[in-house]
């Protein structure tokens, strides 16, 4: 409760989930191959196939978001914006992932070093072009010659 102006005491309005997103709940992906792209999602990235759908489309998981694969003709193929999949163990996921068939741009890096952890990424390809990027947020690492960072 806060006085106005006027020294009336008045309830105090606090904002609500109601009136801003609580997260993500779809991702939704233009591929040019449906039957492609389930592949890679579901054998190489690993998510699991929710269900598909006519026309053209199929339904993932990733931690609780959905990615929906949309069937999409060539000139109506977009670049999708760069998804950022969060995983434990970057090292692990990069060669489990290559492994299975996966085009790396580039092998783990760091990105940035914050107060409280590292960021680092690995950036791949999916069947149609798009940019997808691996990412971990790991302790400080430690120069072992200087014992300071690395």
């Amino acid at each position: 409760m806060e006085k106005g102006s006027d020294g009336v005491t008045e309830p105090v309005m606090e904002t609500y989930a109601i009136d801003r997103p609580l997260g993500i709940g779809q991702v939704a992906i233009p591929v040019g191959e449906l039957q492609r792209s389930i592949g890679f999602y579901r054998d190489v990235l690993g998510l699991r196939l929710l269900f598909q759908a006519p026309p053209g489309l199929a339904f993932l998981d990733c931690g609780g978001v959905r990615i929906m694969l949309t069937e999409s003709k060539a000139e109506e193929l977009a670049a999708a914006g760069v998804i950022y999949y969060r995983v434990a163990d970057l090292d692990a996921a990069y060669l489990s992932l290559r492994a299975r068939g996966a085009a790396f741009v580039d092998a783990p890096h760091r990105i940035a070093r914050l107060p409280d952890h590292e960021l680092w990424m690995a950036f791949l390809r999916d069947p149609d072009d798009h940019l997808l990027a691996l990412m971990a947020e790991r302790p400080h690492t430690v120069d072992e010659s200087t014992g300071g960072p690395a």
